[in-house]
């Protein structure tokens, strides 16, 4: 079996899509599955000079097509599949790592003009709708180049119940419905060698009494940082650790806005780490140094996210917010794990700072509490791992390649 990745971006790019993308492939492999990747050269530095120059990656050969992702990509994907000749095509998409162009979502109709069938695999990340032009979304092209790309793949995933009911109406029979492959933690549980809990948290000045909590993930208003920064005050004694929060692209402005605000609460006397772009084993040892995770989505939590699948990995009491509403028990999603306030998550509305500090000072003084949420983490984490994850697409690939 060979299969071909499209994503938008992929490492050393950063992204969590790009992660995600790297993560399946390395467990693909594993399981013996021939992968190729095809994905851009944005923020790529000593990138390949000419397009259909594949180079050597961890898990196989990674075409960087280099005109960007408009109507000229069309061209050099056709190149590297071409070249590759994959059983599948498997399509990672996220609206935004394309440029929020449309002809990702028109490339599966592309492809049915190929002399040969290929399956198109879409795992859809989001269901953010591309940009066209100011008035696309009144005349409803946005839509339609969603929907194209919903009904012009040969099998569509989601990552979560809440988006596979979302895609069901977008799939009418006869086409198959959409299936749910959870993604996993894109952070291995594997700290740097003779790691030490206490000696990590002293190098960043972190005594031995104070609490952490933990932020993982890009600096932006979607994963509501900006929340959690209005809930610090009202946390006595707490220090913050920003596990990377690099700026998140799609959101300029906010940048410094951020650095202002934490500036300002440093200057009042509270303790603010921010450790920038760190090593994946790096970014472990940061989260097992934590006490409690806050990830208080704007949108509410979802098993979409890798920073809550790592947090869950890592076994650490999380402090998220509300996700969408649980399916009802005769879906075929009511089996999905879910995450259940008090139990294996606190939950708090999106938004609600109060809430959320009130939610992290609980946590933080209940011992008991904490070790609950803890192993109830680490047995919500079993169901997303990824030799499981690998073993799910391989089934799919088997059935798409009849």
């Amino acid at each position: 079996m060979h299969v071909a990745l499209l994503s938008g971006e992929y490492p050393p790019q950063l992204g969590g899509v790009g992660d995600y993308t790297d993560q399946l492939a390395q467990a693909l492999a594993a399981q013996g599955v021939r992968v190729s990747i095809i994905t851009g050269i944005t923020g790529i530095t000593g990138a390949p000079a000419a397009p259909r120059a594949p180079v050597n990656g961890a898990t196989g050969p990674v075409w960087r097509v280099q005109s960007g992702w408009g109507w000229q990509s069309w061209r050099e994907v056709l190149a590297a599949v071409a070249a590759f000749a994959p059983d599948v095509l498997h399509i990672q998409y996220q609206t935004g790592a394309y440029g929020m162009h449309p002809a990702i979502n028109l490339l599966p109709r592309r492809l049915h003009a190929l002399p040969y069938v290929l399956p198109v695999c879409v795992t859809c990340h989001d269901l953010l709708e591309p940009y066209l032009c100011p008035k696309a979304h009144w005349l409803g092209m946005r839509q339609w180049v969603t929907r194209r790309l919903v009904q012009d793949a040969t099998a569509v995933l989601a990552t979560n119940p809440a988006d596979a009911a979302r895609l069901r109406p977008l799939r009418p029979a006869p086409a198959s419905p959409p299936a749910i492959i959870p993604i996993g933690s894109n952070i291995a549980v594997a700290p740097p060698p003779a790691y030490q809990r206490d000696q990590w948290r002293a190098q960043w000045g972190i005594a031995a009494h104070t609490p952490v909590i933990a932020y993982f993930g890009l600096a932006s208003p979607a994963k509501g940082i900006d929340t959690l920064l209005d809930a610090v005050p009202l946390i006595p004694n707490a220090a913050l650790l920003i596990i990377g929060g690099a700026p998140d692209p799609q959101h300029p402005a906010f940048a410094p806005q951020l650095q202002a605000r934490l500036q300002a609460l440093q200057a009042g006397g509270r303790q603010i780490i921010t450790t920038g772009h760190v090593a994946p084993a790096e970014v472990s040892a940061h989260l097992l140094a934590a006490d409690v995770v806050a990830l208080p989505f704007a949108a509410g939590a979802s098993f979409r996210s890798g920073s809550l699948l790592a947090a869950l990995a890592h076994g650490l009491p999380i402090v998220t917010t509300h996700p969408s509403p649980a399916p009802p028990p005769d879906c075929p999603e009511a089996a999905f794990p879910r995450l259940i306030d008090g139990q294996n998550v606190m939950l708090v509305a999106p938004h609600d700072s109060a809430a959320l500090a009130a939610a992290l000072r609980r946590v933080l003084r209940d011992s008991a509490l904490r070790a609950q949420l803890s192993h109830a983490a680490q047995q919500l984490a079993a169901h997303f791992t990824w030799p499981q994850i690998a073993a799910q697409h391989q089934a799919l690939y088997a059935r798409l390649c009849g």
